[in-house]
């Protein structure tokens, strides 16, 4: 296997585990190396640290082990085996009120760049390495053997989460069907709340499971209030708050494709309590004074690289101003950020300084975060990419 040797000091990332190694870290490597090859790493002294994949970029190695290991069928088998027993745990798997799960989540669960997502039967692959994508025919065999016969559909969407500049690319399409009748899409429940999947089409693997114990948190304050969901996407927030007994539910987002989303989800939810309209958040927010009980602002990801991070923290603190601004006396604000690079503290300031500016008292009542089937390698805390906030608006 080609070996990769580090500079001197350099070891000590992995040393404590961490799974990355920068491409400014590496003195050598013992021979040609391709994207997507599995490596050893080695210290300056000549010391064992682990294997991976190579990649070209900022993050050359994504370690899968740090001993030697075989990385055969029963190697990546006993990874997905692991992070399947581990949903169990959680009471994920044959669970009658909800049927769509991440069942592995990359870093958290032993594989970096590599996500599964589970909708009532069907595996949704995303690789966001070279090394896990030219995997991915073996890790259907695998989830053949683990889950037998649950899946019913194996559908690689990795073309977007693939590196740009990588030379083998992803093409979306099915790797496995149990029968040709497995279609696009299909009904999941979450929570005994019915949600349209579309894999093919939609964002992401086709729903924001992280939000899945947040939107339950928010059904348990909905009733008889007035809810705004902002940046709706699928409607996942809104159809809580209408099943949980909300007076009215408005959804807003600027795409009119989320809206028509939001629409059949709240058609199949038999909601009537419910307005969706395709705006621009910050436009919608200005003219909402004592309206609503409840704001929520899901926002996508204002900066993905460090060097926009000032620009996502001033978009941060705008919209939570407005929200703040305008939300009744009294109302809860449920505020997020998956931005991995707007760390948890610098999002508090920035929700504690829109506060300042909008002039209102604030209680904060629940910090918020992903659940635990996208778990957080405790040796890998840029995994833990969902922060959020539940405050009371005097």
């Amino acid at each position: 296997m080609i070996q990769i040797t580090l500079n001197k000091g350099k070891e000590h990332s992995l040393l404590r585990f961490h799974p990355w190694v920068f491409s400014g870290a590496i003195k050598k490597i013992s021979d040609d190396v391709s994207e997507g090859d599995m490596v050893e790493v080695y210290s300056s002294q000549n010391q064992f640290l682990g294997m991976g994949h190579y990649q070209i970029g900022s993050i050359a190695v994504r370690m899968f082990s740090f001993t030697k290991v075989s990385p055969d069928y029963n190697f990546w088998k006993s990874k997905i085996q692991s992070a399947y027993n581990f949903r169990k745990q959680l009471n994920l798997v044959n669970n009658n009120s909800t049927n769509c799960y991440r069942l592995f989540y990359g870093e958290g669960d032993g594989l970096p760049g590599f996500v599964i997502d589970f909708y009532n039967g069907t595996a949704v692959f995303q690789s966001h390495s070279i090394g896990m994508h030219l995997l991915k025919n073996e890790f259907v065999k695998v989830l053949q053997d683990v889950m037998g016969d649950t899946l019913i559909a194996v559908y690689d969407k990795s073309e977007d989460t693939m590196p740009k500049q990588a030379a083998i690319k992803a093409i979306n399409g099915y790797l496995w069907k149990k029968n040709e009748d497995v279609g696009n899409s299909t009904i999941v429940i979450e929570n005994n709340n019915k949600f349209h999947i579309d894999w093919e089409g939609g964002q992401k693997t086709g729903f924001f499971i992280d939000q899945r114990e947040n939107r339950e948190l928010l059904a348990r304050y909905s009733k008889d209030k007035v809810v705004l969901n902002t940046f709706c996407y699928t409607g996942g927030f809104s159809v809580y708050a209408a099943n949980a007994g909300a007076k009215e539910v408005h959804s807003i987002d600027i795409s009119q494709k989320a809206i028509e989303l939001t629409d059949k989800n709240i058609e199949l939810n038999n909601i009537t309590n419910h307005e969706s309209h395709a705006v621009d958040t910050f436009e919608f927010l200005k003219h909402k004074e004592n309206i609503y009980d409840i704001i929520i602002l899901d926002p996508p990801a204002f900066a993905k690289h460090h060097n926009v991070k000032h620009n996502a923290v001033m978009g941060y603190k705008r919209l939570n101003y407005e929200a703040i601004r305008q939300i009744k006396s009294g109302g809860l604000l449920f505020t997020f950020s998956c931005s991995q690079v707007v760390d948890k503290n610098t999002f508090n300031s920035t929700v504690m300084a829109a506060a300042i500016e909008a002039g209102r008292s604030v209680r904060v009542l629940h910090h918020l975060s992903q659940p635990a089937d996208h778990c957080v390698n405790i040796f890998h805390p840029e995994g833990e990419y969902l922060k959020g906030l539940v405050v009371q608006i005097e």
